[in-house]
């Protein structure tokens, strides 16, 4: 049997004066296609940092991460085997960086290419192939900073891809984006988990769980009050506790609707 992606047991991390986690226990396999929900503020992107390593939880006897079989790593081998797409990663690509230029960088584990950075012609075949397999090489060339946001955030998409990772972590991909955007944005993640990747997404949003996402978590509170398959914690009464509002729930093509 292969080892798992993550195993986070007993897990709580403190961000400043603030119980981030609690007791979080999960485990996620590898190729797993899984779903994070939760209201703003229920600690996703603390789960989604600890498991980056920029944050660190409290050391106890009963508590432990492993990731890929490991509990100790090379942060930049780490986040090459996890793709990640964020709205922190969105933020800092702001400048005139190419298309090119933001894929490249993520050899170098930043956002742009810097004098000091001297990348391989394997490079940059790999950020060309990730490019065309978006179908964005049109954005090859164009600074950031005069595309969409859809584009953007397919660039980062691309980034994510050059690696070739195991899995990609989607940390709040729909924000900022359009309507046209955000069906787009869930077109490009069904043709990945369809094409064999892992597919990890964090939201808040029950519109962006594509249909080959099987499982959800629920987090509130910095806590795990629920986990399991879709059709069974995806529940009125369910999304209704956890976003403290009446929830009706609907059900179309494959996707979950929820409305207030």
């Amino acid at each position: 049997m292969t080892v798992p992606l993550v195993e986070l047991r007993n897990v709580t991390v403190v961000r400043g004066e603030n119980l981030a986690l609690h007791g979080v226990s999960v485990r996620i396999e590898q190729g797993e296609h899984l779903c994070i929900l939760g209201p703003n503020g229920s600690g996703k992107s603390t789960l989604i940092k600890t498991l980056t390593r920029e944050c660190y939880p409290v050391a106890r006897e009963d508590s432990g991460i492993r990731i890929l079989g490991k509990e100790r790593w090379n942060i930049f081998e780490l986040r090459s085997l996890l793709g990640i797409v964020s709205p922190d990663l969105l933020a800092a690509c702001t400048t005139d960086a190419t298309g090119l230029d933001v894929v490249l960088s993520g050899f170098f584990s930043s956002t742009r290419i810097f004098p000091n950075h001297r990348p391989l012609a394997e490079h940059r075949e790999r950020a060309e192939a990730a490019l065309a397999r978006l179908r964005i090489v049109h954005l090859a060339k164009r600074p950031v900073s005069k595309m969409s946001s859809g584009e953007a955030k397919r660039t980062l998409i691309a980034r994510a891809l050059a690696h070739a990772p195991r899995t990609l972590l989607f940390d709040e991909p729909g924000n900022a984006l359009d309507i046209a955007g955000q069906v787009e944005l869930r077109e490009t993640m069904r043709e990945l988990a369809q094409a064999g990747l892992g597919i990890l997404l964090v939201t808040h949003h029950v519109s962006e769980i594509i249909p080959e996402i099987e499982r959800v978590v629920l987090l509130q509170g910095g806590q795990i009050v629920a986990d399991g398959a879709k059709q069974s914690v995806l529940t009125e009464n369910r999304l209704s506790g956890l976003f403290r509002v009446p929830v009706r729930l609907f059900r179309e093509d494959g996707y979950f609707y929820a409305h207030a």
